[in-house]
């Protein structure tokens, strides 16, 4: 019987074929250690030729799936439905791993050597098209360094400092226990992987290097301002979701409790934002739509939100409010350049 891989890595990729070889190049490094599994979602080129050629020289370390179209998250479900390894990572097929990354797989192997962990998170830098803005996400002022903790041993995170699938890697057996795939073909959505799988963890490690290069700058990626515009009702329903999973309430760990209160006020205040760039008295009503949906699930917690925190001054009403909070999206993406 072979022995169980390292870590298992899941490339999501539709029409990908003119920069998934650089994806795919840069995981094989991690050789025997790693398991990639190619979706195939449906694409019109030949990107699921390019997969097949991967799987053929590497029987023993790519897989492929090829499926109808249905979306990132789909493809993300798929990855964790076949995962065989023992932790769980997604990369998207116009990204890299770093050249950190055997020191990444070292790092894995040395958890697993101390009882194994839950989460490991590692730093994740964006990479701009025209070379602008380049610049890293760390998470050192608030995770201690090569030694597993507990939430109990974490700072405040900052403002800027979410957890997001560039940063994470999860325990497989942590994905695959959760209640209900990943919706398909909607967008955003790896921001509710983190929530649904983010309140089961206990153990973790942060590796505190430039781990993976989220390139960003191509006109088709859903983080641009048009797609925005046009997608933000998938960002409502992402947050609404999020929202619903992380289950406030249950949660007694302090830490953990504080980090998920912040991860839903950013994925809020992005919801808001989303809509408020539409410009549109529909998209005002959608977003009122979804703090209704969200109080429902919980009175408290989402009146808190809606009225009890800074979302309040970016929710208000008619155009002045819409200029608000398009004035704060404005500034943080002359911030951090996400787009």
């Amino acid at each position: 019987m072979s022995q169980q891989k390292l870590l298992t890595i899941t490339v999501p990729c539709y029409n990908s074929q003119d920069y998934m070889r650089g994806c795919i190049e840069s995981l094989l490094v991690g050789g025997e250690r790693v398991e990639i599994i190619i979706i195939d979602d449906g694409s019109t080129d030949a990107t699921g030729a390019i997969a097949d050629e991967y799987a053929s020289a590497h029987p023993t370390v790519v897989k492929v799936i090829h499926q109808e179209n249905g979306g990132h998250g789909e493809g993300i479900n798929q990855g964790t439905k076949h995962a065989t390894g023992i932790y769980f990572k997604v990369v998207d097929s116009d990204d890299k791993m770093s050249e950190d990354f055997p020191a990444f797989l070292d790092a894995l192997e040395k958890c697993e050597r101390e009882g194994g962990v839950d989460l490991v998170v590692s730093n994740y830098y964006y990479v701009h098209t025209d070379g602008i803005g380049d610049r890293s996400i760390d998470y050192s002022s608030v995770l201690p360094k090569n030694r597993i903790f507990e939430w109990k041993d974490t700072k405040r995170f900052r403002l800027h400092q979410m957890l997001t699938i560039h940063s994470s890697t999860f325990r497989t057996a942590l994905v695959k226990e959760w209640d209900e795939p990943l919706p398909r073909k909607v967008f955003y959505e790896d921001n509710l992987m983190i929530c649904k799988t983010l309140p089961r963890v206990q153990k973790m490690y942060y590796f505190p290097h430039n781990l993976y290069r989220y390139w960003i700058g191509r006109p088709d990626q859903s983080v641009q301002e048009a797609a925005i515009i046009k997608r933000y009702t998938h960002q409502l329903l992402v947050s609404e979701k999020s929202f619903a999973a992380c289950d406030l309430d249950n949660i007694t760990e302090p830490m953990l409790k504080k980090y998920l209160r912040h991860e839903l006020f950013m994925l809020f205040g992005i919801s808001v934002m989303f809509a408020r760039l539409n410009k549109s008295d529909e998209a005002d009503a959608k977003l009122e739509e979804m703090w209704d949906n969200c109080k429902k699930h919980n009175y408290k917690w989402g009146r808190h939100y809606r009225h009890r925190t800074p979302l309040a001054i970016i929710c208000m009403g008619g155009k002045f409010g819409r200029a608000v909070a398009i004035f704060f999206y404005r500034m943080a993406n002359k911030i951090v350049r996400f787009n």
